[in-house]
């Protein structure tokens, strides 16, 4: 069966934060995979990083990883400065998560989060594309070195152009052309761009080699009006054997409900104990949806 995970900021309003403590929880509620922001790997030293795997391994919980670049480190940018500043940066926080035995990255990890042309009106994102897979080509190489999958995450126009469907998230891989780069799509951003979940799966098909999932409110899986019926049929017709992690994003505050853009609690009660329940819930539907579409 799928291995199933939740992102850490499902429960906490900064991105950095005790992952012991949610490492184990992510546990108890019965979760294979917990993800959180790899920036915060680079404030760890490794005594630090190494008291997370050794916990991560103890509790037989899989670690990975996402990231939404920050505009200094736009590896799209046409500042050439900014452009190989973030080409190191992106490398350097590939080698902590090979460091931490990772698999796999993901996220906007393509160009400045959030960035998108405000200037030019003419609709060619040709020339930041270019950059793009310029600066991928040099960071995929590290990648490839530390054993991890890079994937890039198609996400709505509002956080970004590069990559906005699963058809230009295979045009830009197929551009890459590197045996350790993939495709990422999350329900949430596939919701606003594309016409049909199950076209956006079977389009990126045997490239697809993480998945998101949030319900079109941003709550939990089966909390809106996505039919998620479709999606996990579709996962399962194209044969996908990796991740799912859910990433909900439900209380407003700190860090996350900023620069997520959650300006209300979209739940009547966000203490800890009843997101607890609102994350085993989750995690008994997918698997129901698993079971229902012989995922295995």
């Amino acid at each position: 069966m799928n291995k199933l995970g939740i992102f850490v900021n499902f429960w906490e309003k900064n991105w950095e934060c005790d992952l012991a403590k949610y490492i184990n929880k992510a546990k108890d509620i019965g979760y294979d995979v917990l993800e959180f922001q790899a920036q915060a790997l680079l404030e760890m030293n490794n005594d630090k990083m190494n008291e997370l795997k050794k916990i991560a391994n103890d509790r037989d919980i899989e670690l990975t990883y996402s990231l939404g670049l920050n505009p200094a480190y736009d590896v799209s940018s046409a500042d050439e400065s900014v452009r190989l500043g973030g080409i190191d940066y992106l490398k350097r926080i590939v080698e902590r998560v090979g460091y931490m035995d990772g698999k796999i990255i993901s996220g906007v990890s393509y160009a400045g989060w959030g960035c998108v042309p405000k200037d030019d009106l003419s609709g060619d994102k040709t020339p930041i594309i270019d950059r793009s897979v310029s600066s991928m080509k040099q960071i995929v190489k590290t990648a490839e070195d530390y054993g991890v999958t890079y994937c890039v995450e198609a996400v709505n126009r509002f956080e970004g152009c590069v990559i906005n469907t699963a058809a230009e998230a295979v045009d830009y891989v197929k551009r890459v052309d590197a045996p350790n780069i993939g495709i990422l799509l999350d329900t949430y951003h596939m919701n606003i761009e594309e016409d049909s979940f199950r076209d956006a799966i079977h389009t990126a098909g045997d490239l697809l080699f993480g998945f998101h999932t949030g319900d079109n409110n941003r709550r939990c899986v089966g909390r809106g009006h996505i039919n998620f019926d479709e999606i996990f049929s579709a996962l399962s017709e194209i044969g996908y054997t990796g991740r799912i992690v859910a990433e909900p994003f439900v209380s407003a505050g700190g860090e996350v409900g900023r620069d997520i853009y959650v300006w209300r609690n979209l739940e009547k009660d966000t203490s800890e104990e009843a997101l607890d329940k609102e994350a085993k819930y989750m995690l008994e539907y997918e698997k129901s949806l698993l079971t229902k579409y012989n995922m295995h």
